[in-house]
């Protein structure tokens, strides 16, 4: 994709632009993003994926037993004939991972790196709809499927901002509206992380979150030295081989402090480690039960391919690919291969085609490296046959 190059879903802005003026800075609406757009599931579709125990829902009402009370799925299949008329949303994660026709959508956003997009989100609610005025720690696209909901924007959060009291919803005590819009069909707003929003349906209607994955300070300082210490030994220790005798034996000396620098830095400047701990990291499926691979021969794989089976990726695994020196690393659901530099036109195929077959692995299935890489992400899970 050409970054300079005028994009409808933008409102005509280039991706340049576009990421320069708005991402991670302020709201950006769009009409028509996807002109005369017709949502790929309807309501009754997306009430029948909140009933299947591997999909993640939630319904929110409003006026429920309590205020703003929220139900978590799967649901019986008697629930939604039992709500009422108004004031209430389901929400669907991932719908992406279920309905290929959802998971096309995500084309539309490949000026930004896929390892970053976490789900598309798909939400019905009746008239009056909401699940509060919030505030999200990742960026968001809105894009409205079906119906009219309203859109108000307000202040830009933070953990400080005061919440009602809720076990289970993060719903502001105060917002301030500082612009609102209502989206129709193929409209879309663009949200940068902690704007307060509020989105109300006028009636019944549809509306698609594509989010990011932003993992936390927090998540990537516990997570990755967790991961570093996997390859430390016990011996290699806090040293002072360079002190001097101390006046105050309770003081702890800024020299300590300096070696302690200088253990961390040994360890957390170590830029391969971090790609490698990164990258399983980023593309850890959000569902991984549901990557799971068949145990098979490179033969077998041959003669499957030779036979017309065409290869698919797992709609619930994540691939990326990264260089290490002359060499390659391949980032598979939570999983890294490191690979000769001579696979990257495989890896690229991989990662982005619809499908794989004979006519464009041909080249690939006469590699060793190449034929070993395929079948391994056939046994892992990330690759599977279309037909299955």
């Amino acid at each position: 994709m050409n970054s300079d190059t005028p994009l409808q879903l933008l409102g005509g802005l280039t991706a340049r632009e576009f990421l320069r003026d708005y991402w991670q800075k302020k709201p950006l609406l769009v009409r028509q993003a996807f002109p005369d757009f017709e949502s790929p599931i309807d309501a009754d579709e997306l009430a029948g994926l909140s009933l299947e125990d591997e999909v993640e829902a939630r319904l929110v009402l409003e006026h429920g037993e309590r205020p703003w009370e929220l139900r978590r799925g799967p649901f019986a299949e008697d629930t939604f004939a039992n709500l009422p008329e108004r004031d209430w949303t389901l929400l669907v994660q991932a719908v992406d991972q279920f309905v290929p026709e959802v998971a096309e959508l995500l084309e539309h956003f490949r000026f930004l790196p896929s390892w970053r997009i976490d789900d598309v989100m798909v939400s019905f609610a009746a008239p009056g709809g909401s699940v509060g005025p919030h505030f999200d720690n990742y960026d968001v696209f809105l894009l409205q499927g079906h119906g009219k909901r309203n859109w108000k924007v307000g202040q830009m959060c933070d953990s400080d901002s005061a919440l009602l009291e809720h076990a289970d919803l993060r719903i502001l005590a105060d917002f301030e509206q500082s612009d609102q819009w209502t989206l129709e069909p193929g409209d879309m707003l663009y949200l940068p992380p902690r704007m307060a929003h509020y989105g109300v349906a006028e009636d019944d209607c549809l509306t698609y979150s594509v989010g990011f994955r932003a993992p936390s300070a927090a998540e990537v300082l516990t997570h990755f030295t967790d991961f570093l210490s996997q390859f430390l030994p016990d011996e290699e220790r806090y040293t002072d081989a360079d002190a001097q005798p101390v006046s105050d034996p309770h003081q702890i000396q800024h020299e300590a402090l300096d070696r302690l620098k200088g253990l961390l830095a040994e360890h957390m400047g170590d830029e391969r480690l971090l790609l490698t701990w990164f990258g399983q990291f980023m593309t850890e499926p959000r569902y991984p039960e549901l990557v799971s691979g068949e145990a098979l021969t490179e033969a077998e794989l041959l003669d499957s391919l030779e036979n017309g089976a065409i290869l698919i990726r797992n709609p619930s695994a994540r691939l990326a690919w990264s260089e290490v020196d002359d060499n390659l690393l391949l980032f598979a659901s939570g999983q890294s291969r490191l690979l000769p530099g001579h696979l990257r036109e495989l890896l690229k195929l991989i990662c982005a085609a619809d499908a794989l077959h004979i006519e464009n692995l041909a080249q690939w299935l006469n590699d060793e490296d190449g034929l070993m890489l395929i079948s391994q992400l056939v046994q892992q899970g990330s690759l599977g046959f279309a037909n299955e």
